[in-house]
């Protein structure tokens, strides 16, 4: 498989118990496939020489290189932040759930891991910044108090003997 910035080709390494492609040739940049950034993003998973040359890397990104497609699947990959680290920004793969990190930044998402209640206080903090979404809620809870009261007036209505034939 070759690296989705430079094209030169990367290596399998095991980072303790989890196969990684490593461009260690080029720019250093680290694919995972589906659901393996998960078992590395914390301080405490991985282990290994690999590890540790890759946790070394200088952190290197060029933001105005564009869409990069993904080196599995070859569809284009989407930047956003981090679930559980919001200072970096990770390309995926909507398709096949890969992530690609440019150098240095598996080492910035362990640096910032937040945790369940530091990532739901975030993702709450982001929503109620959202004018839209408040908007959107208002309006939700306007439905169910309407759909509560015609349920309440409707309950004692009853058909008319004439459609009981």
């Amino acid at each position: 498989m070759n690296c989705p910035v430079c094209e030169t080709a990367m290596i399998e390494e095991d980072l303790g118990g989890v196969l990684i492609d490593i461009c260690s040739n080029g720019c250093n940049g680290i694919w995972f496939d589906w659901f393996e950034l998960e078992k590395l993003d914390e301080t405490h998973e991985g282990l290994g020489k690999a590890l540790t040359a890759a946790l070394q890397s200088s952190r290197a990104k060029d933001d105005d290189r564009g869409k990069i497609k993904c080196p599995k699947c070859f569809n284009p990959m989407v930047a956003h932040l981090y679930k559980s680290a919001k200072e970096v920004t990770v390309d995926e793969c909507y398709v096949c759930g890969g992530f690609f990190l440019d150098s240095g930044e598996l080492k910035v998402i362990r640096e910032n891991f937040m945790t369940e209640e530091q990532r739901e206080s975030y993702v709450n903090d982001i929503i109620a910044g959202q004018s839209d979404f408040q908007e959107a809620k208002q309006d939700l809870e306007k439905q169910k108090l309407r759909t509560a009261a015609i349920r309440k007036l409707t309950k004692c209505l009853r058909p008319s003997d004439h459609f009981r034939k």
